[in-house]
């Protein structure tokens, strides 16, 4: 059964009010986080059809989208996907109706496979050519403490500065253009802003730019939930509109996907194995000559109500664990311990 987002159960509410949930016992009455749409009933895409649709004699793909959490037939979406399958998540026309801001960075990052967070190490090694404008001041504290060879010496530690790895909050961080923030401030480029980060907004500069609406779903790279604006505005944004988890890296597709993975390999583990390799190799040993008993005895004892058609009851079983117990008791009474 799939479940979305968030869900919760609705037992000891007054969905199932005779029903007392064990978990939470003081539940409100409603459980508005619950939304109950056809995926409930067995019907997905805006065709409203089961999956798999028996009627359905044309084979197509299934995608989620990440908003809704709605499954669509990729030919029901009003976009083709991209040939090369090089997508990572999908949101639904309705969705980006509903998330109206989208659009813009849609325009940037929408089907375009975006290049890793990088910060950069070297000036002349990216090929940036920064245009820096003094103000009288500086010009007149540069000449004031030495000249011109005092001027390169500053500009030398501004950049060692820019270089070394920041720790500060905030100040380390790469903002849209791809510059240290801390470094536009000392330096103001043409194409940026000299506003703090916090009081910077991504979406407004986005939205300056000419971007087209689409009736249709959009297709992301893998990270492009990390460039969405995480500003005051844009985050009252994301809660107005029941969207905060879209700055949250771990709601994405590729980590449910990881964490699916991960736990199946948890599942496939052998608990004995597991057991065994925290033991000593006495313990060890012991523990399987234990395990080759128990297994030996419980297969003859089971072997005689084979041979007699007999059901196995609950007794049974409680007085063979019980005589098994009682043996290995006697057994171990039996042993002799010698120190050499």
């Amino acid at each position: 059964v799939f479940l979305p987002r968030n869900f919760r159960c609705d037992c000891g509410n007054s969905k199932f009010k005779n029903l007392q949930c064990k978990l939470f016992p003081e539940k409100s009455k409603v459980n508005s986080g619950n939304k109950y749409n056809d995926n409930f009933y067995g019907l997905y895409c805006t065709c409203k059809r089961p999956y798999p649709d028996p009627e359905d004699e044309i084979p197509d793909e299934m995608i989620q989208c990440i908003v809704c959490e709605d499954w669509f037939h990729g030919r029901h979406l009003g976009a083709v996907p991209p040939e090369s399958g090089d997508f990572h998540e999908m949101v639904c026309q309705a969705c980006m109706n509903h998330c109206h801001f989208l659009w813009a960075y849609a325009s940037q990052f929408a089907g375009k496979e975006i290049p890793p967070l990088t910060k950069v190490n070297s000036l002349e090694d990216e090929g940036i050519v920064l245009k820096v404008e003094e103000s009288e001041e500086q010009r007149k504290e540069i000449k004031e403490e030495g000249g011109v060879e005092h001027q390169e010496q500053k500009e030398e530690k501004q950049i060692e500065q820019f270089n070394e790895p920041s720790t500060s909050s905030g100040s380390g961080f790469l903002n849209v253009y791809g510059y240290c923030s801390e470094f536009l401030q000392k330096f103001p480029v043409e194409t940026a802003k000299t506003t703090s980060e916090s009081s910077f907004c991504k979406l407004k500069e986005l939205q300056s730019k000419e971007f087209l609406k689409k009736d249709t779903a959009t297709f992301w790279p893998s990270n492009w939930r990390s460039k969405l604006c995480t500003c005051a505005d844009c985050l009252k944004m994301y809660s107005d509109l029941e969207v905060q988890f879209l700055t949250d890296e771990c709601d994405t597709v590729l980590a449910y996907e990881n964490k699916g993975t991960s736990d199946q390999e948890t599942e496939r583990r052998d608990p004995l194995m597991d057991t065994l390799n925290s033991m000593n190799r006495v313990q060890q040993v012991e523990l399987i000559c234990e395990y080759n008993d128990l297994k030996t005895e419980l297969t003859d004892y089971l072997r005689r109500f084979a041979d007699e058609g007999t059901v196995v009851k609950r007794e049974d079983i409680q007085h063979f664990f019980e005589e098994f117990q009682s043996r290995k008791r006697r057994r171990t009474n039996r042993m002799q311990y010698y120190c050499s």
